[in-house]
Order: C-alpha cells, then structure tokens, then sequence
C-alpha cells in the first residue's frame, strides 16, 4: 500500500523527535511466532555463462544527506549494450533505469529525482526505494509475537495504520554499499526496537543487471529476535518514458497478471478484510492483456476505496521456492515491454492515484509526477498480515533464520 507523499514529514517536521514507541505484553493479543513460509531459498547466482560479461558499475556523489550529514552514493549499472540501472545509497533505491525502445534509443522508464534531497525531505510516495521493515500497512500500527504486543507509529490513515516502516523505513536509511563484478550490494543493520520492530536484523538488497536487460533484486536477512519483515521494491514505471509526468500517463499500458486468479479485499481504509476474492469478471481480471483506461473508472468499490487500482494480488501456484511470473506490463508506444517474476506470495498492483500534491517536487526532467504518470508491481507478503487469521503467512522472521527472497524485472522490446 503505497504513501505517495510521506505524512510523516508533516507529521513530525523537525525529524529529530525521539519516536515513541511501547512494547508491553498481553493474554489477548498473542501469535505465536511460528510460520509457515520458507525462509532460506537457493538463489541460482549465474543463469548462464557470459550474461554479466562486460559489465561496468560506476559511482559518484548523489549529495549530502541534512539528517545525518553523510554523502549519499549513486552508482550505476551498465551493461555492454548501454542499458543501465541507477541506485542510490540512500533507501537502497533505484532512481532510473534506461533500457532500448523499439527503435534503439534507450529512454528512462522510472519516476525519481537527480540527487538526495527530494528523497529526503519530499519524496514522491518512496519511488524505487526499498521498502521495510513490513511493506504495506498494520492495522492500528500492532502486532503480536511470542505474546508481546509491539506498538508503530501509525503514520497514515488519520492515525489508523502504520505504512511501508512510517518514519524508520528504510527507504529513508542511507545504506551501506559495496561493489560487485556483477551487482551492487546495499546492507543495512536495523537495531532492536528501531521503528518500534523488535530485533537487531542485519538486511542486505543486491542488485544484479545483466546483457540481456534482466534486473534481480535478491533479498537476504537475519535477526537475532523474532520479528516482522517483509521487504519490497517501489518502483514507479512508466514504459512511455519517464518525462511523461502528466496525469493518467500510464492509461495506455498493457497490463497482464497471468497468475493471479484471486485478490484479497479492502474495507473502507484499504486494510485487508481477510477475505480473498476471484477476479473473474471483476475490472482486477488481467488474465488477458487489458488496457489500464479501459478499465480503471469503472463501478467497483475496491477501485473507490483505492482511488484506483492499489490492491494486493494473490499469486496461483506459489511455493515460496519457485519465481513466478507475475506481470506483463507493455507500452505501445515504445514497445518496451516489462515482466516481472518473484517468489514471494502476493503483489501490489498500483497506479500512483495518489501523485501530484501541490507540495510534490518536480522530477528528473523538471515536472512534477502527476496522478496515474506511473505504475507499481510491488511483491510482498500480504498487507496486515500478521493481524489476519485467514492469511496463512506472516512474514515472521525467527532468531537463526535467513529470510530469502527475489524481484526479477526483465525488459524486452516488441516493434
């Protein structure tokens, strides 16, 4: 469930209010922490000989970081057909991706800004950052583990429900970084308590980009306590080219979810019901390809609720091992062509109904993102939960577990 204009900002405008944050203990609001998803995946380090053959990864200044006074770092992705992946120390973040359309010129296809600032102190809804300690919301900010009740800043919703970590999310942490000879690795030590979730848990995002335009987001983590954890990438895309900032840019894209049968549903403030729905002949079917306008203003509660499409997918035949192909997304105009893969549960699908607030910086290429100028795939466990009986995975990470998973987003052209 995306903010896609961090309220903590105005919430709490000095950012230097030490965060209030309770843990006490309760008969009535107990989980165990016990479940069922796999946590240690294999992940398969080379697909094929040659594919990172004649990478480059180059770095430099992304600009001083006001909270803490550190230099947030770029560093950028080029593979030896000139496709490049830009992401910034700070949030482990991508910023731009620039892949060839139908006619060779590679054009940058994701919202973002050219150096920290905006990130840090008016950031369009946590555009390609990453995304933690728990993607999404938690009802009443609350959960429980091991019998111990942890209490979030509740930073959306009018106070209701705690979004995408609030105001210690790491897409707002400047991350450690060190080059590999096929990737950049970011690793980041949250300490017990730090945003109100329990354990000192050491997370790492590695980034891979190939020759053949496949960008891997490989997700590791450990805790030495029980916690919550469920990591994303907010990636905003628009396949006609990011400098199309103007409202309902993205209405012309073609959408496929071809392994997505089911929805969860939302009450009125976009947290799960608990209750999973079939998409068939509902406007959330992407079965087929549909075009997003044609079905985005139709008569649906959930796309009242949402203002649009901002609901999480259910994804058929998922194992937790195996990556799943989730989406197609196409643009016409360009003939780029996204598909996105992931061996994690559900997916939100958004189409940033939310953008274009008056106090909105401009973007990359001097406007600012307007309402529908992007859309997100974001895989994730489902939101609220560990607060939902009715969903059989909680993303809870135990001491002496290691959290596995994968995002792959692979670019092709169609002409």
């Amino acid at each position: 469930m995306p903010i896609d204009f961090n309220p903590h900002f105005y919430n709490n405008p000095n950012n230097n209010t030490q965060q209030q944050v309770s843990v006490q203990h309760s008969q009535l609001l107990s989980c165990g922490a016990f479940d069922t998803f796999t946590k240690n995946i294999k992940i398969q380090k080379n697909i094929q000989d040659g594919i990172f053959d004649g990478i480059k990864i180059t770095q430099k200044s992304f600009g001083k970081i006001q909270k803490t006074g550190q230099e947030a770092v770029l560093y950028t992705i080029t593979n030896k057909n000139g496709a490049s992946v830009n992401l910034s120390s700070y949030g482990a973040t991508i910023t731009g991706i620039k892949v060839p359309d139908k006619d060779g010129k590679l054009i940058d296809i994701t919202h973002g800004y050219n150096d920290v600032s905006p990130y840090e102190t008016a950031p369009v809804g946590h555009a390609g950052g990453t995304i933690g300690p728990c993607a999404n919301k938690i009802n009443n900010g609350e959960f429980s583990i091991n019998g111990e009740v942890y209490k979030l800043e509740c930073n959306k919703d009018g106070g209701k429900t705690h979004c995408h970590g609030a105001s210690e999310g790491f897409d707002i942490k400047n991350w450690n970084a060190k080059i590999l000879k096929d990737g950049v690795e970011f690793t980041y030590l949250k300490k017990d308590l730090e945003g109100g979730y329990p354990g000192n848990v050491e997370a790492k995002v590695t980034y891979k980009f190939d020759n053949n335009n496949n960008l891997r987001i490989i997700y590791s983590a450990k805790t030495d306590k029980d916690t919550l954890l469920n990591l994303t990438n907010h990636t905003y895309f628009n396949l006609d080219g990011a400098n199309n900032t103007q409202e309902n840019a993205i209405l012309d894209h073609i959408v496929t979810l071809p392994n997505s049968s089911k929805i969860t549903l939302n009450n009125e403030i976009a947290v799960p019901t608990g209750e999973i729905a079939d998409v068939k002949g509902t406007p959330f079917d992407f079965s087929k390809p549909v075009k997003i306008g044609d079905v985005i203003n139709k008569d649906s509660q959930q796309l009242k609720i949402g203002a649009g499409f901002d609901q999480n997918y259910c994804i058929d035949g998922y194992d937790g091992k195996t990556l799943i192909d989730i989406a197609e997304v196409k643009s016409e105009k360009t003939g780029i062509k996204l598909k996105v893969a992931t061996n994690l549960p559900g997916f939100q699908f958004y189409t940033s109904n939310h953008l274009g607030k008056s106090a909105q910086p401009a973007g990359k290429d001097g406007a600012r993102y307007e309402k529908r100028s992007g859309l997100c795939v974001e895989p994730q466990f489902y939101p609220n939960a560990i607060n939902t009986k009715e969903f059989k995975e909680k993303g809870i990470l135990k001491k002496g577990e290691t959290l596995s998973r994968e995002i792959v987003y692979s670019f092709t052209v169609e002409k």
